[in-house]
This record gives C-alpha cells, structure tokens and sequence, in this order.
C-alpha cells in the first residue's frame, strides 16, 4: 500500500478503503446523469421536416406552429385525466417540450428578423396561435409537480407572442414601403 497501515491502524483502513469507495461509487453515478440524453422536444421526422424547410422561414414558422399546437393539445388532453405522480411527471415533461419549441420558435424568429422575407402570413398565424397556447397553460390547474414548468412555459409563451406580434408589425411596415418586394420567400441578409 502507499500508506503505512501500522501508523494508521486497520479500522482506519478499512474506513478509508469504504470512503474511497463510496466516493468512486459517487463519481460513477454523477458521471452515468451528467451523461444521460437530454429531452428531445421534436421527433426525428420532425426534425427532418424542419430541416427540409432549411432557408424558408415561412415554412420553419409554420412547421414550428403545428408542432407546438400538438405539444398543448397534448397537454390540454393531459388536464382531464386523475391526478397522479405518472400525470404530474408527463405534463411536466409535455411543458418542458412546449417550452423548447417555443425558445426554439423565437430563436428562429431572432434569426429571421433581418431578413426580407416576406413571413407576414406565417407570423398571422404564430400571432393567432400564441393567446390559445397561454389559455391552455393559464387554465392548467397548478400542482407541485409541474407548477415551476408551467410558469416557465406561459413566460416563453408571453415572450414569443410579444415577439410575433412586434415581427409582424415591423414586417407589414416594411412591405407598405417595399411593395415590390412582397410576397417573395426568401431573402438573404446583406
């Protein structure tokens, strides 16, 4: 050993061995969650459609759109069943989605912002959608489970409605200015 057991003495020994070993025990457990594959929020279809949809922001909001509708209509079914943890754990899951898909959208949305595509009607859309998402986050009825989540999830709301209406503002404006570029369905920042 690297360590004198006389001067230690053979009950110390052993604590030290069962110390050592917990610790190793600990590390290997921090490890294995540290490890462990995050949510992920769309399905690889999904994802390949959003993909697909690549450089036309049009269509990644529209796309977006559907998938967070089915993330609260998923949830607002969720609401009816009886209460218990399994409920609790999968409306916290659905709420941890929505709110992934909804930074994910407004992210999309930074993105796009500077472009001069004209993403009026999809934006209509995301502006027509966002009040129904917050009603059905505001009517879910609080519980220790998911109350945290769900208070997440209608400030990601809030935030992506104030953005889609700003957006569609800012884009209506300019395409009263720049008639001769309506309606066009990509652009590329310059």
């Amino acid at each position: 050993m690297w360590f004198n057991e006389s001067r230690w003495g053979c009950g110390n020994v052993r604590r030290l061995q069962k110390f050592l070993l917990v610790l190793a025990c600990l590390l290997c457990v921090e490890t294995l969650h540290s490890q462990k594959e995050k949510r992920q929020p769309l399905s690889d279809a999904q994802i390949e459609q959003i993909r697909e949809a690549g450089v036309y922001p049009s269509d990644r909001i529209n796309l977006y759109t559907k998938f967070v509708n089915e993330r609260a209509e998923t949830i607002k079914g969720l609401t009816n069943r009886a209460k218990s943890a399994a409920r609790s754990r999968r409306i916290d899951d659905e709420l941890q989605d929505l709110t992934a898909l909804m930074d994910e959208l407004g992210a999309n949305l930074d993105q796009y912002s500077e472009r001069k595509a004209d993403m009026r009607k999809a934006l209509k859309t995301l502006a027509d959608s966002t009040p129904r998402w917050l009603g059905i986050l505001r009517t879910l009825p609080g519980e220790s489970g998911f109350d945290l989540t769900r208070k997440e999830a209608i400030e990601s709301g809030e935030d992506l409605a104030d953005q889609a209406t700003r957006l569609f503002a800012e884009q209506t404006e300019y395409f009263n200015l720049h008639k001769d570029e309506q309606g066009q369905e990509r652009a590329e920042p310059k």
